[in-house]
């Protein structure tokens, strides 16, 4: 990850981004793009009309209320309430994760259906020092037994908004029945940043493109997320351009999760 710039993107795993909140992110120019490219990466991705009324094929799945336990169905109530019988959620700081969390990471990357990203100790350390570039809120997650942190999460910040980015959870308090980690760490996520700090709305990212994880539909379903409608353009460098066109064809018989996962989105943009 690269300091934001002029134009207020990074460049992360060789992609850029935008730095700032997603209802802030306009449409990019050519010129404006090249701009970016001419500092390195293999592309920009540009993510805008926030929350369109338009049905499109890419989106922000967000949050913008909070209607406390009345909100949720019976049943995510009852297993609200196990949850924070079990754990505490709180805040912590940058250095209680990154004293603690490699362990936490490593075993949930270990333990996704789709292996698309590294992550090995230097990985998480340089991670963890590009956290301290911006504004993030970090949540630690324990044990009451024990005191044991057992899971994170690493969110970004922004003056009105909030994105979960980051989230490690030991797999083997996710498989206990009785213990529905999630379920308190979203509930108390939200209630702080929508109820507590009255946020415009949190987000848990854009469509997956790597397909990793189910937490999305998780939240749609129990926590009442949303589909927020966005456009997606994706700028390339002129032989990435000539790669993508090449291998888009055959996209639904390549299984390397980095290549499928780029022309996933490529054909988000179609």
């Amino acid at each position: 990850m690269a300091p934001r710039n002029s134009l207020d993107y990074f460049k992360y795993r060789n992609a850029w981004r935008y730095n700032g909140a997603p209802h802030t992110e306009t449409r990019l120019t050519d010129s404006e793009c090249r701009q970016l490219l001419q500092q390195g990466g293999y592309l920009v991705r540009n993510n805008y009309d926030f929350d369109t009324a338009e049905t499109t094929d890419f989106w922000y799945i967000v949050k913008d209320s909070f209607g406390a336990l009345d909100e949720l169905s019976g049943n995510t109530r009852k297993k609200v309430r196990r949850s924070l019988e079990r754990f505490e959620f709180k805040l912590v700081d940058h250095q209680t994760v990154r004293d603690a969390g490699y362990p936490i990471i490593a075993a949930t990357y270990a333990d996704y259906p789709v292996v698309d990203r590294p992550m090995n100790p230097k990985v998480f350390e340089e991670m963890m020092e590009d956290f301290s570039l911006f504004e993030y809120d970090y949540w630690g997650m324990f044990d009451r037994t024990n005191g044991e942190m057992v899971g994170f999460c690493i969110n970004r910040v922004w003056d009105n908004a909030c994105g979960y980015e980051i989230l490690g959870i030991l797999p083997k308090y996710k498989r206990k029945s009785t213990t529905y980690p999630y379920y308190g760490l979203y509930y108390s996520m939200n209630r702080h940043y929508l109820q507590e700090k009255r946020f415009k709305y949190v987000t848990s990212g854009t469509r997956s493109v790597t397909e990793h994880s189910n937490i999305q539909p998780f939240l749609e379903e129990k926590f009442h997320f949303r589909k927020a409608y966005c456009r997606l353009a994706i700028h390339y460098q002129w032989w990435m351009r000539l790669a993508v066109k090449a291998l888009y064809p055959f996209r639904k018989i390549i299984t390397i999760p980095q290549v499928k996962a780029l022309l996933n989105m490529e054909s988000m943009t179609r």
